[in-house]
């Protein structure tokens, strides 16, 4: 177990404590791109209970201004042009929309791939640099597979496909149709274009990391019983760990590992475990090569104020760690009563910079967020009555920062 350098995590405390919660946080404009329906044809999202938040499986991706969205439900990934125009639809075999598609009478005026896997998509999908798409999926149940110590059931693949449909293929755990992976939490690809799976396993989080022509080149395990402790010395109960997410580095092989720590509460009569308390989050930076944790950066949490019965009550929460862009920001939200807040922070100069997006969550069923490599946040919102497709320009932010 690797502990915590407490002089550079204090010292790095009080740089990110001159941005406190007591400023004003400005806001980002929305930017509402434009709308989908709800229906079976080509280009609708087919969505049948919306109440049943558990099945709607939805992603999203953008790639130099085309935008790659997943809809689980009717079996299709769509590709379309910032003004919602439908460029190119992928949809498996015996699906509605591959229904759809053979009994139309209408000549389309986008490109149509029929794929030959009948997968299940989850709504994880990521764009590489040549417009490849690779979308996270689940396998037919006679496909699946049981790990070698009975702990987990292997039922989930990666496909990628070429944009022009030439290529489809099936990524496990070796490469090319190798063993199913455990359940997928995020899929990611870096500017070689390799492509890195993040998967959930009973004693943590695994990571498969590989080369551009889809062969496994590390597989990282990141288990809690291995990652650094929490070592301040004021916490006398027993401090628990969460692996909140693990994000690569874009340029090279690095992983950032988002650690949170909590305190068990004991209540004083019983004596008995009551709660969790929230403590910290902090930043590593994993060296996969040599397999050693650098020296942590302390998160911020957020914090919210109540006022009850005349006494102020402050509330403190991680951020989930969302991304980061090939300049090298890091990317943390949470989602608030009014909207999301933002921290973007870089390793260099430690300063954190925070801003809030204005979001009615009412209207609201369900959403997908992605951060894209130039620093854009886009996003999928659906709603009662169709869906919307947004983005957060924090590019332009970052770039107005930098020249301030």
């Amino acid at each position: 177990m690797k502990k915590i350098n407490l002089l550079l995590v204090i010292s790095a405390f009080f740089i990110l404590a001159s941005c406190s919660r007591s400023e004003s946080i400005q806001s980002i404009d929305e930017v509402n791109l434009y709308t989908l329906q709800y229906g079976k044809f080509q280009e609708q999202l087919s969505v049948s209970e919306l109440n049943d938040v558990g099945n709607v499986r939805f992603g999203i991706a953008m790639q130099e201004g085309f935008f790659y969205i997943v809809n689980g439900e009717s079996g299709k990934i769509m590709e379309l042009n910032s003004y919602g125009d439908l460029l190119t639809l992928f949809y498996n075999e015996d699906s509605d929309t591959e229904h759809i598609v053979k009994n139309s009478q209408l000549i389309p005026n986008y490109v149509l791939h029929e794929v030959a896997y009948p997968f299940e998509y989850t709504g994880l999908v990521t764009v590489d640099s040549n417009n490849r798409i690779y979308a996270a999926c689940t396998i037919p149940e006679n496909r699946q597979e049981v790990s070698d110590d009975n702990s987990m059931l292997l039922c989930q693949a990666v496909l990628k496909f070429s944009r022009d449909g030439s290529e489809v293929e099936y990524i496990g755990q070796q490469g090319p149709g190798g063993t199913p992976f455990p359940s997928i939490k995020q899929i990611y690809t870096t500017e070689k274009d390799e492509l890195v799976v993040v998967s959930t396993t009973t004693k943590g989080l695994c990571v498969y990391w590989f080369s551009v022509d889809g062969f496994l080149k590390y597989m990282i395990p990141i288990n809690i019983s291995d990652v650094p402790t929490y070592t301040e010395t004021e916490i006398d109960s027993e401090v628990l760990i969460t692996i909140s997410n693990v994000v690569p580095d874009l340029e090279s092989y690095n992983l950032y590992v988002q650690l949170d720590y909590y305190s068990s509460y004991f209540d004083e009569d019983s004596k008995i475990q009551s709660g969790i308390n929230y403590l910290q989050s902090y930043l590593y930076t994993l060296d996969i090569e040599n397999g050693t944790y650098e020296s942590p950066i302390q998160i911020p949490p957020y914090e919210e104020s109540v006022i009850s019965d005349y006494t102020k009550l402050t509330y403190r929460m991680p951020y989930d760690f969302l991304g980061i862009t090939k300049s090298g920001w890091k990317f943390f939200i949470v989602k608030t009563e009014n909207g999301f807040d933002i921290e973007m922070f870089q390793n260099e100069n430690q300063r954190v910079f925070r801003r809030h997006f204005n979001v009615n969550h009412s209207d609201i069923i369900y959403s997908a967020m992605n951060l894209t490599k130039d620093g854009i946040i886009d996003a999928i919102y659906i709603g009662k009555d169709c869906a919307r497709v947004v983005w957060y320009r924090t590019d332009t932010l970052i770039a107005s920062i930098l020249k301030g």
